[in-house]
């Protein structure tokens, strides 16, 4: 049999498929491939479903597993999956106890969701979380107020873990709620994002630049500055950061270096041991880091800090057991 060649447009569905094929002992397809879901689903369970354009694994179908998502939809690169993909995740993993819609605050996102919510009206009991945990606060053409960015995993992470130990639905809402403003992301690229049906970057910058601010479909940041070395660019993220966290004592701090897709480990690594020097400075020591590639913009040289200071329920529900793709403990 010929096998048809792999395009631009059809280069979500191929990824998705070897996705789910890499990864059968956890994940399986939906109704007609509309999105993916845990292989097992748990009776009785709230649903905690999510999605988002693709072009940012392993978000989201990358935390599909026991104590994260039970589902994630899937649309084409940095563009939201349809209202109908989101109802048909539902009707397949609401088995009872209703769903939580986790979204990122992008427009699109947003309002595919919520249509999907009003559509689901009288078939699910339906509850959303908007993340918004973006620090760089400054105008954007695809959302308004702050966007979701990568302390969508500390969500998902820890909604997921909490539906596990059986939270209901309002439960889930209330935690999901108060976490907004105790956690705070900033990025920064080297380099713009190259998209697979122009083959152009999103953003071009010089040989001596580097863009503060970045979202996480390629939009410029706040501002362009001369590139600098490790240690200033770390304190460039840091500093707005911790200007728009509380200060509190009792806190377990929660540390995520992350990288756009396009920055090896060993940078990563080192951006981490900078960050907590920094915030040693503050008298602040995470209590657990997450190092690695976890919210991408495609193959954007740059990355991301997130910090998230929880409460001890929180940091619980954040340690506890999770078995993804993409993250296991």
């Amino acid at each position: 049999m010929t096998r048809r060649p792999s395009t631009a447009q059809t280069l979500v569905a191929d990824s998705l498929a070897g996705f789910v094929a890499a990864h059968e002992d956890l994940v399986a397809f939906g109704l007609e491939g509309k999105f993916v879901r845990r292989r097992r689903l748990t009776p009785g369970k709230v649903a905690v479903i999510s999605g988002g354009g693709a072009g940012h694994e392993p978000l989201h179908c990358g935390f599909i597993g026991a104590g994260m998502l039970d589902a994630a939809c899937t649309g084409h690169v940095f563009t939201s999956p349809t209202p109908d993909q989101i109802l048909a995740a539902m009707d397949e993993t609401d088995t009872g106890a209703g769903c939580l819609l986790v979204v990122k605050n992008y427009d699109g996102d947003v309002m595919n969701f919520e249509m999907a919510a009003e559509m689901a009206a009288g078939r699910h009991h339906v509850e959303t979380v908007i993340v918004e945990d973006d620090a760089a606060t400054g105008p954007s053409v695809r959302s308004r107020g702050r966007r979701g960015v990568a302390g969508t995993v500390v969500v998902e992470k820890i909604l997921g873990a909490a539906a596990e130990q059986g939270t209901d639905l309002a439960g889930l809402k209330a935690l999901g709620d108060g976490l907004s403003g105790r956690l705070r992301s900033m990025g920064v690229a080297l380099r713009g994002v190259s998209l697979p049906d122009t083959a152009r970057d999103t953003f071009a910058l010089g040989p001596d630049e580097m863009e503060i601010g970045v979202g996480i479909h390629g939009e410029p940041g706040l501002y362009r500055t001369r590139r600098a070395g490790a240690e200033e660019i770390v304190r460039l993220l840091c500093e707005p950061v911790l200007a728009q966290l509380p200060h509190l004592a009792e806190a377990h701090p929660l540390l995520i270096v992350n990288g756009f897709g396009g920055t090896p480990p060993i940078e990563l690594n080192r951006a981490h041991a900078l960050a907590r020097a920094v915030l040693g400075e503050r008298g602040l020591v995470p209590a657990r880091a997450l190092v690695g590639t976890f919210v991408t913009s495609l193959d954007m040289a740059g990355l991301s800090l997130t910090l998230a200071l929880l409460t001890p329920a929180e940091f619980a529900l954040w340690c506890a057991p999770v078995r993804t793709a993409a993250l296991v403990w």
